[in-house]
């Protein structure tokens, strides 16, 4: 009987220490697991972005939309023009004359009405004996040349038809982001009604080297054809004309550029008010970040742009902004570099007050500014002072280029030619001077040697005779 009560309680006991063992061990190990599920979860949960989910998710990324919105808005656009065949050795030797041909270009151009006002470039059209359109829909019209800017390469176009036209509305340029994606559409090598993806690769690229261009760059496919197309943000508004690609095969090779919208839509603006471009200066000059002065006064590094002169009786200089101040901001528009602030003064007139915000004695002021218009500013050129015509001599006579003549102390000029205040020069060395910039220009390539360095020159005299001299 006692074996039986001690196997009993033996059997117990040991039931006891199983389930005791099995619930320290067993049971604690299945909360661990647990546990480690939920930093998992919070993982999740607190790296989540509402402003990146759009990227993650792909499948939101959708343009149709813009797409179907603006693809019926571009158009072909098709140039001819006459030009002149090359004289052969035979046609010299027995006198032939070269029988005229025509010349077919084509590019894109942007409907931004309904009336049927086109936005192209001026390269585009250039030369043109006459321009046809090609909707979407296929129905070909003949445009008129309503007026161009070779400046900003921005051309407009008109159409009629019978019923509203498709078009784009024009978007805030200056709002557009780095990162942003946008569409070209256009017609690539003639193949129309072409849309294409990428996304804002920077703003206010010059490509010439000179401060005087102010692109947006994108990484969108642009190829022969597309200019003059549009550059659209994923909404379906327009904030580029697609201008020029960087490639040396002539094809798309991974960026393009296209004149801000901001700029265009000013240029046509004008145009259709004024018939030709209100160009507005502030009247400041500035130090090359990148000039061995620059780099050697430790100005490279600075951030914005540092005015190294203001012009006499211009709008900056009455408002008093001086040599050494830094401009930051325009408007509440950085300025980075002088690409930024050229592409936004684009946008303005004569007369328009744009807020400058500077950086001077290590404090910062907001001075308004009354823009001027550009023939008030004055360079010096070989003893004789230059300023740009005036938009209103040049339309009246005609003039697609000159710089006028304001002060001559040039001794040999005079007495050679007889220049003097009133003379318009026209080219130095078959090269257009169509404003002081190209005087400018000029005058960088040779610097004191200037005068040396010219072999013809071509002017219009006080009685508006052109005359050329070639110096030997």
């Amino acid at each position: 009987m006692k074996k039986i009560l001690t196997l009993v309680c033996v059997s117990v006991l040991g039931g006891i220490i199983t389930l005791s063992a099995y619930t320290m061990f067993f049971e604690k190990e299945a909360l661990i697991v647990t546990d480690q599920t939920q930093p998992a979860s919070s993982f999740i949960n607190t790296n989540y972005d509402a402003k990146t989910a759009n990227i993650l998710n792909t499948n939101q990324l959708d343009f149709t939309v813009a797409a179907e919105n603006t693809v019926h808005a571009v158009v072909h656009v098709k140039n001819t023009a006459v030009v002149s065949s090359q004289a052969t050795l035979q046609d010299l030797f027995f006198g032939n004359q070269s029988s005229p041909r025509a010349q077919v270009g084509t590019g894109s151009g942007v409907i931004i009405n309904k009336d049927g006002y086109i936005i192209t470039n001026n390269h585009v059209i250039a030369g043109a004996k006459s321009i046809s359109i090609t909707l979407n829909d296929n129905r070909v019209y003949e445009a008129e040349l309503i007026g161009t800017d070779e400046k900003t390469d921005i051309a407009l176009l008109k159409i009629d038809a019978d019923e509203d036209l498709p078009s784009i509305p024009f978007g805030d340029s200056d709002t557009a982001k780095i990162g942003e994606w946008v569409l070209a559409v256009g017609n690539p090598f003639n193949l129309t009604s072409t849309v294409t993806a990428g996304i804002i690769s920077a703003k206010a690229r010059d490509l010439s080297g000179r401060n005087s261009q102010s692109f947006i760059q994108t990484d969108a496919a642009v190829n022969p054809g597309n200019s003059g197309g549009a550059l659209v943000n994923s909404r379906g508004e327009l904030v580029g004309i697609n201008t020029a690609i960087s490639s040396q095969t002539g094809s798309y090779i991974g960026y393009s550029f296209a004149v801000p919208s901001n700029i265009a839509r000013k240029v046509i603006e004008d145009i259709m008010e004024f018939g030709d471009v209100q160009e507005g200066i502030l009247g400041v000059s500035v130090l090359n970040r990148n000039s061995k002065e620059a780099i050697e006064r430790g100005l490279n590094e600075i951030d914005g742009v540092y005015v190294s002169n203001v012009a006499d009786n211009s709008g900056a200089k009455v408002a008093g902004i001086k040599d050494g101040d830094i401009i930051k901001k325009l408007d509440n528009v950085e300025i980075s570099k002088f690409s930024d602030l050229s592409g936004y003064i684009k946008t303005k007139r004569p007369n328009d007050v744009v807020n400058v915000e500077v950086l001077r004695d290590d404090k910062v002021k907001t001075i308004p500014v009354k823009l001027s218009k550009s023939d008030i500013v004055v360079v010096e050129f070989i003893d004789m002072e230059l300023r740009n015509l005036p938009a209103e001599f040049k339309k009246e006579n005609n003039l697609t280029e000159g710089v006028l003549v304001q002060k001559n102390d040039n001794a040999f000029l005079y007495r050679k030619l007889g220049f003097r205040p009133g003379y318009i020069i026209t080219r130095i060395n078959d090269i257009e001077m169509k404003t002081i910039e190209d005087i400018s220009r000029f005058t960088e390539k040779y610097g004191k040697n200037a005068q040396d360095k010219i072999e013809k020159l071509e002017f219009i005299d006080a009685y508006g005779k052109r005359k050329e001299v070639i110096f030997q």
